[in-house]
């Protein structure tokens, strides 16, 4: 579709010469001839870019320039006959994109409409980015055992101390880590994350400290390792009970000195950065069996920070699935309710899978539901015998209740997959990712249950 260009000029001859050199570059212009006629129909119709005037009568073009960005925040190049530097600066100032003198040069002129457009069009995806970003993360629940945790990270943040952040897995010890770099005086950066359980053993010391050029095979250029990009920031080793020994040895060298070298490399490179560890694991009983270092526990859990199990904070179930509900919508979902005794329901489950757990379970009954309001029935449909509460053997929710096994395990892996394809706009690598399947077995099942889908 051809951008709309506003000409605003009170000389025929160049609302005219401008009209036709921008409908042969396949833009379509608009003229006015006045600020005020300009102004108008800026009201009525959509325009991408306006060429402004600045010395008309009536309303000068600097006046008009301030009420454009305003009210339309329009990209605006100003063009002018009487031009001085000190009108280039003020306009500039006002938010103008670009300044030209007339005689107009036509060339000049499309290019800078063209990188005006470019310009807005950027400006425009990026706001649209942040509008659909997910709010900054936060731990969620008033009960007394997160208090605690909250009030632990609002006394630590603002340090440098280093922090142990132990709990189960799924509790969101990483939530917990994010929280206190976003809360310290290193925020302005990144936090660079390391997940020590992911990385194998002979790669540990290229990931962590970097390597030079042609220090191993593969190495065709010179790379930066996670410490040397948290300098001045914080590093987050998740897993950490996971590390090797040998590894073990290698990063409590750096952590202690803060210098290393690169692999191939020989100039010592010193680096600040502040380190948060997590772990899910018993690290005094991992020490005892030889599995992990004294020195290194000692170093890291300087202040230790406990996330409890979701059963220790029941009382925060409605809060967290009234945040998963928002989350889900968002992503296009739908917004859905949860009935009292839904979250009865859930509030009487074990939840060995801690707030992980809880999550993936809201996101299913808010794809397979097929009514907007959420009851115990369908949570106990979904839960299995996990759920403890003494309710009476739960209904068969109605897309399944008169399928036999294999056919409703059918039915549900076609409407749930359909789901999940819809959300990532049918991409078959982006969903099997989410999923946590392999690409090939994805499109064989999607191929396998007949479900269509474009890309």
């Amino acid at each position: 579709m051809a951008s709309t260009i506003l000409i605003i000029d009170d000389e025929d001859s160049i609302r005219e010469s401008l009209s036709g050199i921008l409908a042969d570059e396949g833009f379509h212009p608009r003229t006015a001839a006045s600020a005020e006629e300009g102004l108008a129909l800026l009201d009525q119709e959509k325009v991408d870019l306006v060429l402004l005037d600045i010395w008309m009568p009536g309303m000068d073009g600097l006046e008009a320039l301030k009420e454009i960005k305003e009210r339309f925040d329009l990209p605006v190049i100003m063009i002018s006959g009487h031009g001085t530097i000190e009108t280039a600066v003020q306009a500039t100032r006002i938010g103008a994109f670009d300044f030209i003198e007339k005689p107009l040069s036509y060339d000049k002129i499309v290019l800078a409409i063209n990188k005006g457009l470019h310009v807005a069009r950027l400006e425009r995806e990026n706001q649209l980015l942040r509008e659909s970003s997910p709010a900054t993360p936060d731990l969620t629940g008033n009960s007394p055992a997160i208090r605690q945790v909250r009030e632990q990270i609002d006394r630590v943040a603002p340090t440098d101390a280093w922090v142990l952040i132990r709990g189960g897995h799924g509790t969101g010890k990483e939530l917990v880590a994010q929280t206190i770099h976003r809360k310290s005086r290193r925020s302005s950066k990144p936090m660079i994350e390391v997940n020590c359980a992911a990385i194998p053993e002979d790669l540990i010391e290229s990931e962590l400290f970097g390597h030079e050029k042609g220090a191993f095979t593969g190495a065709t250029t010179s790379r930066k390792g996670k410490f040397d990009q948290a300098d001045g920031s914080t590093l987050f080793l998740d897993e950490i009970g996971d590390m090797s020994l040998k590894s073990q040895a290698k990063v409590l060298r750096i952590l202690q000195e803060q210098k290393f070298e690169r692999v191939g490399g020989s100039r010592t490179i010193q680096v600040d950065v502040r380190v948060l560890a997590a772990t899910n694991k018993d690290l005094e009983k991992e020490i005892e069996a030889g599995t992990f270092r004294a020195d290194l526990f000692y170093r890291l859990n300087v202040v230790p920070i406990r996330v409890p199990d979701l059963r220790e904070r029941l009382e925060d179930i409605p809060l967290l699935v009234e945040d998963f509900l928002i989350q889900f919508s968002k992503k296009g979902l739908g917004r859905k309710q949860f009935s009292d005794d839904a979250l009865t329901e859930l509030m009487h489950h074990s939840w060995p899978g801690n707030v992980r757990e809880l999550r993936n379970l809201v996101e299913r009954l808010v794809i397979m539901s097929p009514e907007p309001i959420i009851h115990a029935s369908d949570v106990t449909l979904f839960l299995g015998s996990g759920s403890q509460a003494s309710s009476p053997a739960p209904a068969v929710s109605v897309p399944y209740r008169h399928l036999g096994f294999r056919e409703a395990r059918k039915q549900f892996e076609r409407d749930y997959l359909q789901a999940r394809l819809a959300e990532n706009n049918g991409n078959i690598s982006q969903t099997a990712e989410k999923i946590g399947l392999e690409r090939s077995h994805l499109h064989k099942k999607v191929k396998a249950l007949g479900i269509k889908n474009d890309k």
